[in-house]
Formats: structure tokens, sequence, C-alpha cells
């Protein structure tokens, strides 16, 4: 049977981790002898591997299989070796008796710039994360500083507030605290408020007793589910401001009671919470407790937009060709020179989240291993700033078009900075009023 997968090495586990056969071609390269390798936990193979990380032993606990996985390993003598590897849970009956993995090692040079830049990444899945801090893909001064501050921060049980626009990576933040705790063993719940219907919030967050109305089940909520690990509140400002008084007793008193229920039940979690909006604006506007966001932001952590993350982009943009490129079976190799100038325009209003989709968009027109300006949405090419001069000398995209887009957006905002008065607006541009209402009916089609 194992003959049929094409790898050098192959590990065989028992539900202990133990192991119970074993080819490898590369034992020197592993820092490995043949006669001390039978019978040990796998975990004890390398310095960065325990039983929170190992795709072997999450595959024992949790019956699921892990594929082409890449990792970053630290043999005992402190070298790193590069492999990518498929886990699957070895089944007899209804009951996982162990794993087996198929591997090769890869070329530093070969492996993915998410593995090159960030040594250690393994596998997190059992504690319900997708994310560790080596996700953080960045060499922005700024995000480096955060990142910093995370591992600074996940050694304290404080609570946490992440204040970030839309498709900056809160959860991304969240889940990196939850693995560099010591909490990491424990589930990470998360949460996103908005998705609540204000009638059912206290039964979801704080649990309910059989009987406490129609239809109502002995169950626990979600405070009770994080017990030894952390809950994650995404756009607690959605709360109303009765549920956010709810929220700020069961932080204070750290302890519960389910719905219909007299039990007191103590609390062992850690509160990390995410804004999408300014708290100073929230609060202002009564939309956001000021005791409960005083109480909440112990630590804060403020995301910048991808505007403010320009060197960033490529880098970004890299990533995720790389990840198109193994889901789909593609072989791109980048972004154009000029595409890349058109980014690091753009103002990239859904941040992080859209400029993945943008990729994933061209992965979808491409005819070439190359992403162009061809490629992508048009909105990109037409918001104001967005496509330098250079990049017309080598597209398609001509300069009256160009010029067209820059009309349109000058004459669009001061139409509506002056709240769609044609007066105000005509001579704001010094133009005659009736050529103003010709190019807004033109451009507003």
């Amino acid at each position: 049977m194992l003959e049929q997968f094409n790898c050098k090495n192959v590990v065989i586990v028992n539900n202990k981790g133990e192991i119970i056969y074993f080819t490898m071609n590369n034992l020197p390269i592993y820092d490995l002898e043949l006669e001390n390798t039978m019978g040990r936990k796998v975990t004890s193979l390398y310095k960065n591997l325990d039983n929170n990380n190992s795709s072997m032993i999450a595959s024992i606990k949790t019956g699921k299989s892990f594929i082409n996985l890449k990792q970053g390993l630290k043999t005992q003598n402190d070298n790193l070796v590069y492999q990518v590897g498929s886990t699957y849970p070895l089944i007899e009956g209804n009951k996982v008796i162990g794993a087996v993995e198929f591997a090769d090692i890869v070329d530093e040079n070969n492996i993915s710039i998410y593995n090159r830049d960030y040594k250690y990444k393994i596998y997190y899945r059992q504690n319900g994360t997708c994310y560790t801090i080596d996700d953080i893909i960045t060499r922005n001064a700024k995000m480096l500083e955060i990142k910093e501050k995370i591992r600074r921060v996940s050694k304290t049980e404080s609570t946490v507030l992440i204040q970030g626009n839309t498709g900056t990576g809160k959860e991304l933040v969240a889940q990196s605290i939850h693995n560099c705790s010591n909490r990491r063993d424990g589930p990470f719940v998360s949460q996103n408020c908005g998705a609540i219907p204000e009638n059912l919030l206290e039964g979801i967050l704080f649990g309910t007793t059989k009987g406490s109305f129609t239809g109502a089940e002995e169950k626990e909520g979600l405070f009770e589910s994080a017990k030894g690990g952390t809950l994650f509140l995404d756009e607690i400002n959605s709360l109303s401001p009765i549920s956010q008084v709810k929220i700020l007793k069961a932080i204070e008193e750290k302890r519960i009671r389910r719905i219909g229920g007299t039990q007191e039940i103590p609390l062992d979690i850690r509160i990390i919470v995410a804004l999408n909006e300014e708290p100073q604006k929230l609060m202002k506007e009564g939309r956001m407790r000021s005791d409960l966001y005083y109480r909440l932001s112990v630590v804060q952590i403020i995301l910048p937009d991808l505007i403010h993350r320009k060197d960033d982009i490529e880098i970004l943009s890299n990533y995720y060709i790389e990840r198109y490129n193994r889901e789909l079976g593609y072989n791109v190799r980048a972004i154009s020179k000029e595409l890349l100038s058109a980014f690091e325009h753009y103002h990239w209003p859904g941040n992080i989240r859209e400029l993945k989709n943008v990729i994933e968009g061209g992965f979808n027109v491409i005819i070439r291993n190359e992403i162009t300006l061809k490629d992508i949405p048009k909105r990109i090419l037409e918001s104001k700033n967005t496509l330098p001069i250079q990049a017309l000398q080598s597209s398609n995209y001509d300069l009256k078009t160009y010029l067209e887009n820059h009309e349109k957006n000058i004459i669009l905002e001061a139409y509506k900075s002056h709240q769609n008065n044609l007066s105000l607006t005509a001579k704001s541009l010094k133009i005659s009023k009736q050529l103003l209402k010709y190019k807004i009916d033109k451009y507003m089609k």
C-alpha cells in the first residue's frame, strides 16, 4: 500500500503518538538515527513540535486528514528542515488507532514565501483556530510592532480590544494571541455580535436552563464553551446598550448565570473583543457604553488599513498567488509591474480581504502566467489616483479613458461634497452649470 504514495518519508504512529513504522531516505538531514527512532513519541523528534501543533497528534484527536501541509521543523541539532506532507488518521471500525504521514523535503528557496519568512509554521486546528502569529504576513514597521505586542500581551490574562476596519485582520490577531498564550490548549470561541438577533443574544452568550421558556433546553452558552480558553467577540459595538451592560457584568464579576438558572457559574476565560468603528465616535453617539469601553481596552491594538501598509502589498499579493496556485493547480508567477503600481496607488476600502478577492478574481480570467491590468476589476483602475502615468505606456488603458475617469472622480466628489447642489458645485469647479449637468448625467448613468 505504502508504495503507491510517491513520498520518500513515511511515518506511522499508534494512538499514543508513538512511532511504530517509519522509512526515511533523509535521516541525516532530520538529524535522526535509525536505532533511536522506533518507539519514540513523534513530538520528541523536533524541538518545535508538541501535542498542540503536531499534525499527527491532531489527526489522532480529530480523525481528520491534513493535506499538503508545509512545515518548518527544528531538529535536535537546531537545524531547520522544510517538508511538505499529508497526514491521515488510521481508523479501525469507528475508532482512530493511529496516523500515517507521507512527506518530502523541499528546498528552502522553493517553499512558499509564507514559510520562508516565518520559520515555525505548524498546523493548529484542534483548538478551533486556523491562524497563528506566523500568518501575519508583513514587512511593515507598524505591523511588526503589532506582532511584537501580540507576543507580549499573550503572556498575560488582560482583556484585549482590537480596533480595525473591515478586512484588516482582527480575528487573525485574536487567534494569534490565543495561540501564543498559555491558553492555546483550550478552545478559541469566536462570535460576531452583529450576527446575533437581539432576542437570542442572552441565551447564546450565557446559556439556558431547561424549561426557562418554551422549547428551552439545558445548554451552555459561549462564555461556558470557552472555559480554559479564549472568547472573541467581534463587532461588540453592534450590541444594544442593555446587552452591553450584561457583558460588562460578566467580565467584572467573572461569573454568569444561565437564563432561568439560579446557579452562578465561574468563568475561566480570556476576553478579546473587536470594534470596526472609532470608539470615541461610538460613545459620543451613544452606541457604546463608556464604562464597557474602558473595561475592555486594558490592552488596545489598532490595526492599520492596507493603504497605510503599501510596503506589504507585493508580499501579500505573492502570498495569495501561491495559495491559489496550490488550490487551483495554476502556475502564476506574479502580478505585473504595472498592476503592482496600480495596487500601490489604490485606496483599498476592503483592505486585505479585498486584495485577496481581487487576486482570486484574476485567477478566474487569467490567460497567461502573470496577472495584469486586464485581469482586475475596473473599479480599481477607475479609482482616483490609481493608475500612474507610466502604466499607460505598457497597457491598453488609453489616455482618453484615463483622463475621463479622473474627470469623473473629480466631478462626482465635488458634487457629493456640495450636497448635490449644482450651482455650488459648478462654482467650485469654475465651469458653467449647464456643462456640469451634462457631465453629471453622463457619469451617473
